[in-house]
């Protein structure tokens, strides 16, 4: 799956002269997390979050007064704060690329831009709905887990099996297992009861590691 199927279209944005105080505002409002910033002609120039707010306001032990504080934020602007160098993907990056990306480099969002324009944006939240969706989270069923030996074929007889006894696969997923020689699947099954799957499907793995409805 590609990000532009899964990207926030037309995101909230914020200009380099605005303040920050208007900023956090809108994050609050919009109750987003960040905000990426455009230029007058509409090209991405950086993104502010939240933390980047939160680490210039005032200590909590400040003498300041919170209309003082409230003041000082109100004469920052956003360019000032923002995050210059953004990472960002095009409309054709995989989930899984951006995943990596997040992951690799501890972000929360990715914009997403063509031509330096801005179309969209992804988010750790996205991404998380979207493991949701792998895991079948949102359907009642039989969840198992079991170590196969990393073969090829190994999957496709277990699907087959299910297949042949009417079962209905609603997500079906590959780990890193113990060592490089097996691996560690994560399936949720429907029109089946806990104790047939297990008979059924215990000849066809190394072990059976949890099982259970939900």
């Amino acid at each position: 799956m590609i990000i532009e199927r899964r990207m926030t279209r037309n995101p909230v944005t914020v200009t380099p002269d605005m303040s920050v105080a208007e900023a956090n505002a809108i994050m609050k409002r919009e109750k987003v997390h960040r905000l990426p910033v455009l230029d007058k002609e509409h090209h991405l120039i950086g993104i502010i979050s939240e933390k980047d707010i939160l680490y210039a306001s005032p200590s909590p032990v400040s003498t300041l007064s919170i209309h003082e504080m409230a003041y000082l934020l109100s004469q920052l602007t956003v360019k000032k704060l923002m995050t210059h160098d953004v990472v960002t993907i095009t409309k054709d990056t995989t989930v899984e690329e951006a995943a990596r990306l997040m992951v690799d480099q501890d972000l929360s969002a990715l914009p997403v831009v063509e031509d330096e324009y801005l179309l969209g944006i992804v988010s750790k939240s996205d991404l998380f709905k979207m493991l949701l969706e792998l895991f079948g989270a949102r359907h009642y069923g039989i969840r198992m887990s079991f170590l196969v030996e990393d073969k090829p074929g190994a999957i496709a007889e277990i699907s087959s099996v299910l297949a042949s006894h009417g079962v209905d696969i609603i997500a079906f997923g590959t780990f890193m297992g113990t060592d490089s020689s097996n691996a560690v699947c994560t399936i949720k099954m429907q029109g089946i009861t806990q104790e047939t799957a297990i008979e059924i499907i215990r000849p066809h793995v190394q072990e059976i590691l949890d099982v259970r409805e939900v």
